[in-house]
């Protein structure tokens, strides 16, 4: 029975980490498409949102079997529904990946930001990517010190996301309601994209110590 158990977690862990990649691979496909006005691979991300969503439903199914199968407890218990949260947010993170590339879609074949704000969402974007990368690390073997890093990887999205208002509420501000709206959705998904790495990060820390992680909403 012990076996099937750990036979059940190390798939589960197989999942997670494929969905890891998905959605790290997702917005980084969605930040090309925005930056370069590539239709094509906007589609691409939108097309793909679909696989994250099917592994997230083999994440739901069996961490469901494992319990029905195996009715684990204490620190097992906590191991699979801990699972099941991380999978929710690897989830949310591949939607907004989408996001991006839908909006980046709707704009072609005009860039969905302007020449002013590619550089701060290409920062966005790198350190997003670095925080996805340490998803796979993190999940493939947790590392509370590692977790940590995702807030300080975080605040770095914060302050630039609060450098995009910056310039968009300038009074020298060129291109109109529209596109400010449209750059204040873009910084919000990555905003958000990385609240979720954060919770992960934090997932993986009360999984290590039992400490109840102050989960981002």
């Amino acid at each position: 029975m012990r076996e099937e158990y750990q036979a059940d977690l190390v798939e589960v862990g197989r999942l997670l980490v494929t969905m890891a990649e998905a959605v790290r691979a997702a917005l980084r496909k969605a930040t090309t498409a925005l930056l370069t006005a590539d239709l094509k691979a906007a589609e691409a991300v939108i097309e793909r949102d679909a696989d994250v969503d099917k592994i997230y439903e083999q994440v739901e199914i069996k961490v469901a079997d494992t319990i029905a199968r195996q009715a684990p407890v204490a620190s097992d218990l906590r191991r699979v529904i801990t699972a099941l949260h991380i999978s929710a947010d690897l989830e949310r993170m591949g939607d907004l990946a989408e996001h991006v590339a839908k909006t980046a879609a709707r704009r072609h074949p005009s860039p969905a930001v302007p020449a002013e704000l590619r550089p701060t969402f290409q920062q966005m974007a790198d350190v997003s990517d670095r925080m996805a990368e340490k998803l796979i690390t993190l999940l493939g073997k947790p590392d509370v010190a590692l977790a940590a890093e995702l807030e300080s990887d975080d605040d770095a999205i914060d302050d630039a996301e609060r450098h995009l208002f910056k310039i968009m509420l300038a009074d020298d501000w060129p291109y109109g309601a529209e596109t400010a709206i449209d750059g204040a959705l873009l910084g919000r998904f990555y905003e958000r994209y990385a609240d979720h790495a954060v919770n992960i990060g934090e997932h993986v820390i009360y999984l290590v110590t039992g400490e109840t992680p102050a989960v981002q909403n």
